[in-house]
């Protein structure tokens, strides 16, 4: 039976919210913004990110017991979404990706933020990745271990962020489609042992070599 460890964990919010992501949604915004700009809506945007992370990987429990979801029936969904979203993403679209390029409010950092809210501060997946691993263990430890492991993801982005800000403006895109496209396929593969494990807490019968 798969097993979603701290190091898978890890692995999912690095795939689905870490910087080969990320980093296209702020490459997007350098094209208008100053450095120091772009630092700043990267600041901001990672502390309400790690936030939400917090608030949902300790309470994760008090939320699906509000909303009556079941542990497997999360796990089918997560695996079915995380799957939906590693096509997508293998084949290059980034789904949640803000389209309006004319549409702009009159603040630049609200403006952002808003830009940001899909695809990095409040990703579905990121959600539903931290849903999923929160609850694959019942203890304060194992949460305070997967709201560890998501906050670490999203202050590397901001320090990729802030590194790499002078250099995003003239940063060809290919190389992140690439390693977004890579890491499509890992999501993929983790997007279904957790649709299976589903079955597998449902009492569905799987093969023995699970």
């Amino acid at each position: 039976m798969f097993v979603f460890n701290l190091s898978s964990a890890f692995i999912t919010f690095f795939a689905v919210v870490g910087p080969p992501k990320t980093m296209l949604s702020f490459a997007r915004l350098a094209g208008t913004r100053s450095n120091r700009e772009l630092r700043g809506l990267a600041a901001l945007s990672t502390v309400i990110s790690a936030v939400i992370g917090l608030v949902l990987g300790f309470g994760a429990d008090e939320l699906t017991t509000l909303f009556h979801i079941s542990d497997q029936s999360l796990r089918l969904a997560g695996g079915a979404i995380f799957f939906v979203y590693a096509v997508a993403l293998v084949f290059g679209v980034h789904l949640g990706s803000e389209g309006d390029d004319d549409d702009h409010l009159t603040n630049p950092l609200a403006d952002g933020i808003r830009e940001l809210l899909l695809p990095y501060i409040a990703s579905p997946l990121a959600i539903t990745a931290v849903l999923v691993a929160s609850l694959n263990q019942n203890s304060w430890g194992w949460k305070a271990a997967v709201s560890g492991a998501y906050v670490a993801v999203v202050v590397f982005n901001y320090l990729c962020v802030a590194l790499l800000a002078p250099v995003m403006r003239r940063t060809h895109r290919t190389s992140l489609e690439v390693l977004s496209r890579l890491l499509g396929l890992l999501l993929a593969a983790v997007g279904v042992e957790l649709f299976l494990e589903g079955l597998y807490e449902l009492g569905v019968p799987l093969p023995a070599g699970r």
